[in-house]
């Protein structure tokens, strides 16, 4: 077989020149393709990658790409819609950005993303709270009378 050095397309040895690329290129053998570094088609990565979870907005998709990343697992971030034309034309508003990985790694992602989910529920509700709390300290600092001496004369 021969290979196009450019684009990686693989054809019968008696093909000479590209016919995918522009200027028609040569082929080469598949160990011109190693002596150059070049994958040839059946080496390229054959993983397929699945949804393992998604995120609302771009903060949280760097949250959860991030913990992929602690764990190595591999990811893609793909936005889930690009803005109100797909709103308008589908009428049904995707997630808006999706977390891809491997499918051999698919449980394993969903399960550390939607650990992480909860985890950052559990922030937000402190958070709230904590908000709260000092909402009703400051309320009671305001109504609570105020101790003054009389002004000396």
């Amino acid at each position: 077989m021969r290979y196009c050095a450019r684009c990686g397309s693989e054809y019968q040895d008696s093909v000479v020149d590209c016919t995918d690329c522009p200027n028609h290129p040569p082929l080469v053998s598949a160990e011109e393709m190693r002596e150059r570094g070049l994958p040839l088609p059946h080496e390229l990565d054959q993983r397929r990658f699945v949804r393992a979870g998604i995120a609302d907005d771009p903060v949280t998709a760097q949250i959860f790409a991030d913990v992929l990343d602690e764990h190595r697992i591999p990811f893609i971030v793909r936005p889930g819609r690009s803005g109100v034309v797909d709103e308008l034309t589908t009428g049904n508003l995707l997630p808006w950005w999706e977390l891809l990985v491997p499918d051999t790694e698919q449980r394993r992602a969903a399960s550390i993303l939607e650990e992480e989910k909860l985890q950052e529920r559990v922030y937000a509700d402190e958070a709230g709270r904590a908000a709260e709390e000092e909402e009703l300290e400051d309320e009671r600092t305001r109504q609570a009378p105020v101790d003054r001496a009389p002004p000396v004369l």
